[in-house]
């Protein structure tokens, strides 16, 4: 019998016979990906909960727009908080574990405004704790999927975060618009919480961290799980334990991230995908979507919110199938340049409609947000989380997906938070059109930086990001980084 030859690519593997390959099993990865973002799924509710419910509060509170802002901004600046330490927590507690620790302080978030949003404090303390909780899972859940995703599907199963919160996002659409009142739709909401971790319990907790931890009859059998019993498990758990043995040799401090070349560009890259991301205005559009279109003249905003939630949630399934195909870089640039234009149409309408008193055309608003939110699922969505998690090398992956998603979040929170102001300021469609530039200034920089990841190993990105191709890491990466040879 013909030796097999190992195929390894992020600790990812398949045996070669001289019968062929033996692929793993795709389903059980399907599914566990599926399940671990179903917590992605509790986020989407939880953001656009306050385009339902902003107008609701505003009436029965007499609500200020100063104060609706908090109410909406609360929750980035919560997850700006989160995504410090969910690395750490990740690191200590396991994947698995840390997304079903975090999920219950989302529930009691919902259970404290259902019984008591009248009072404007504990609203604000509720809504800053389901952003804690947003910015962990936003670190654990990709970092999960990641480490039990095979690189023939390592694209597609990393668009699962995005698609997820736009179901999320569409479900609180849909409820805001036959729920009449904050506390139905509030304690609705809390139920998708424990559905989570009712369904997460069955899924195995991430190979990686249980060979971090020793612990490899757990690993082999999580492992099996993942790949089925056909494929080359021993391999593979001898890859990953390797992997972890030299990262425990070669630990990282921050200062280890900016004197590695690739890392330090690494952080280049995604610092910039995600300030281009939230600086697009994503947030204000989702968040004050109601708002956008009653300003537009639409009778039925309730109704154009849940025809976007509709349109986001398929074109994030396109972005799923197509990612793996086109490639990431494509897709950016086709997205963040069909988004500038879109926000400059809308920017204009508003703009004439201030000054010139515009009362037909009223479509148009419905159709630039829907288009910009189309778009921005296919690319700006899902794939700069994604290329976070393809670009680190597994040894600083934890501390730089933190600082990333930190600084995201901290991004999301002055763009919701300022948003009113920034409309007040310049008038609704001055605000749009501001957008519409950073989306232009996005373009160029993925044009200009962005590499295509698609089908790299991690090895191959490094070499890329290091402008050296086909060589090893680098030592200025750690002396004692292993190097993968694929055949």
């Amino acid at each position: 019998m013909t030796r097999p030859v190992l195929l390894s690519e992020n600790s990812r593997s398949i045996l070669m016979t001289s019968a062929g390959v033996v692929p793993p099993n795709k389903l059980p990865q399907f599914i566990a990906a599926f399940v671990s973002t179903m917590s992605a799924i509790c986020l989407g509710t939880v953001f656009s909960w306050t385009s339902s419910a902003i107008p609701i509060l505003q009436k029965e509170m007499e609500m200020t727009s100063s104060q609706g802002a908090w109410v909406g901004s609360l929750v980035t600046l919560g997850a700006f908080a989160g995504a410090i330490p969910a690395g750490r927590l990740c690191h200590l507690l396991g994947r698995k574990t840390t997304l079903q620790v975090l999920i219950i302080p989302l529930f009691i978030s919902w259970i404290i405004i259902a019984f008591f949003y009248h009072n404007l404090y504990l609203l604000y303390f509720a809504r800053f704790l389901a952003g804690i909780v947003s910015g962990g899972v936003s670190v654990a859940a990709p970092m999960y999927v990641s480490e039990l995703a095979h690189i023939s599907i390592r694209g597609t199963l990393g668009t699962f975060f995005q698609v997820q919160i736009t179901i999320g996002i569409l479900i609180e659409y849909l409820l805001g618009d036959i729920v009449p009142d904050i506390r139905t739709l509030s304690l609705v909401s809390s139920v998708l919480p424990i559905v989570f971790l009712l369904a997460f319990a069955f899924i195995p907790e991430s190979p990686v961290y249980l060979c971090q931890e020793s612990r490899f009859e757990e690993a082999y059998k999580s492992l099996t799980w993942f790949r089925g019993h056909d494929y080359n498990i021993e391999d593979e758990l001898v890859n990953i334990t390797e992997e972890l043995k030299e990262g425990e040799k070669n630990k990282t401090s921050l200062s280890d991230l900016l004197n590695c070349k690739a890392t330090f560009k690494g952080l280049i890259i995604a610092f910039g995908l995600m300030t281009f991301q939230q600086l697009s205005g994503v947030n204000a559009v989702l968040f004050y979507s109601n708002n956008i279109f009653q300003q537009g003249g639409i009778f039925e905003p309730g109704t154009c919110s849940v025809l976007i939630g509709i349109a986001q949630v398929i074109a994030t399934l396109c972005s799923a199938v197509l990612i793996d195909r086109a490639g990431r870089k494509i897709l950016l640039i086709l997205s963040d340049s069909i988004m500038c234009l879109n926000l400059a149409i809308l920017g204009t309408y508003f703009y004439l409609s201030d000054h010139m008193g515009i009362t037909s055309y009223t479509f148009i608003p419905l159709f630039s947000v829907t288009s910009y939110i189309i778009f921005f699922s296919v690319g700006f969505g899902p794939i700069p989380w994604m290329i976070m998690s393809e670009i680190f090398h597994p040894k600083v992956k934890g501390t730089a997906s933190s600082i990333s998603a930190s600084l995201n979040w901290l991004l999301a929170f002055v763009v919701t938070n300022q948003f009113s102001n920034l409309t007040n300021y310049l008038g609704i469609g001055l605000g749009f059109i501001v957008f519409s530039i950073i989306c232009g200034c996005g373009t160029l920089f993925v044009v200009l930086l962005v590499p295509e990841t698609k089908g790299k190993t991690i090895e191959e990105v490094t070499d890329i990001l290091r402008g050296e191709p086909q060589r090893a890491l680098s030592k200025s990466c750690g002396k004692g980084d292993k190097t993968t040879t694929t055949v």
